[in-house]
């Protein structure tokens, strides 16, 4: 845009009625939600289905999904919810944290370490064939936030446990299945063990369509960049002032989870509502029982 245009758009008064736009569709997408992640919603039963496709890695990248490990739990200072440097093989001060406190012997400090691990996520992007509460987002192209359970299920499939099953590259466009998403909600947590991929089918019969959709795939390796973590130093700051050794925290902890969304990079964002967080515990407990023994191991 021209400098001329700008002074154009200034006495029209439109760039103060875009930026109002703008503004308004950050409040109602819940302070910035990410447009590329596709979530799927319960319905008025309190169930969940949709169909998705998992699509193959983008081009430029060999492996079709990323995954990342996150922090999110509540001090005396407010929320702790950030990526874990262990993501990428380095050190975190949660972490090292975690692991003077599980080794002390005392059982009121590994209750503190269960509450402060770590969550494992995947990414990969998905074809929606099928959203019945969000029909919109049919024919789209996203990113899909998934857990352990979905990726057992995935590693299942490509690894089967029996001779009479035959494997499949679920991310695969012409020899992959469609994925039958079944949510419901046992003991207040999603549930996905009902989940099943489809028979073999291409995910659509012409070629030219498939490369379309390839190329609107988003960056994987983005998932994970440089960029999506704070450095050791400023994740210890952090922590010391979320368990009370910092200064004393005065703000209320809704304004602590709001000012939290300036972490770095849009995936830490995506994180960062916790009360709206997709749990599932069997997830959970057994990434936590992995991680326990790395910590008595240590």
């Amino acid at each position: 845009m021209s400098f001329a245009s700008l002074k154009k758009q200034s006495s029209l008064g439109s760039l103060t009625a875009k930026l109002v736009k703008e503004v308004e569709k950050t409040n109602n997408a819940g302070g910035g939600a990410d447009e590329r992640l596709w979530k799927p919603e319960l319905d008025k039963t309190g169930n969940g289905y949709a169909v998705v496709r998992f699509l193959p890695a983008p081009d430029g990248e060999e492996i079709p999904w990323a995954k990342l490990y996150s922090h999110a739990f509540q001090g005396p200072g407010g929320w702790y919810i950030e990526n874990s440097l262990t993501t990428t093989g380095g050190k975190d001060p949660v972490s090292d944290y975690n692991r003077t406190l599980w080794n002390s012997g005392n059982e009121a400090d590994k209750d503190t370490v269960r509450k402060q691990k770590r969550k494992l996520s995947y990414y990969s992007n998905i074809y929606v064939v099928k959203d019945p509460t969000n029909p919109q987002n049919e024919g789209g192209v996203f990113l899909f936030k998934y857990g352990k359970k979905i990726f057992d299920k995935i590693m299942e499939a490509m690894q089967p446990e029996f001779e009479d099953e035959e494997a499949i590259n679920p991310f695969d466009f012409w020899q992959g299945a469609n994925f039958k998403l079944k949510i419901k909600k046992v003991a207040g947590f999603w549930n996905y063990d009902s989940s099943e991929f489809d028979k073999v089918s291409p995910l659509l019969d012409d070629d030219d369509a498939l490369e379309a959709l390839w190329k609107k795939e988003y960056s994987l390796t983005a998932v994970t960049a440089p960029d999506q973590f704070k450095t050791y130093d400023e994740l210890e700051k952090r922590l010391k002032y979320v368990l009370g050794q910092g200064r004393p925290a005065t703000r209320r902890v809704d304004e602590d989870l709001e000012d939290e969304s300036e972490g770095r990079g849009s995936y830490a964002t995506a994180e960062r509502t916790v009360t709206q967080a997709v749990s599932s515990k069997d997830e959970d407990e057994d990434d936590a029982l992995s991680y326990f023994q790395k910590l008595a191991e240590s």
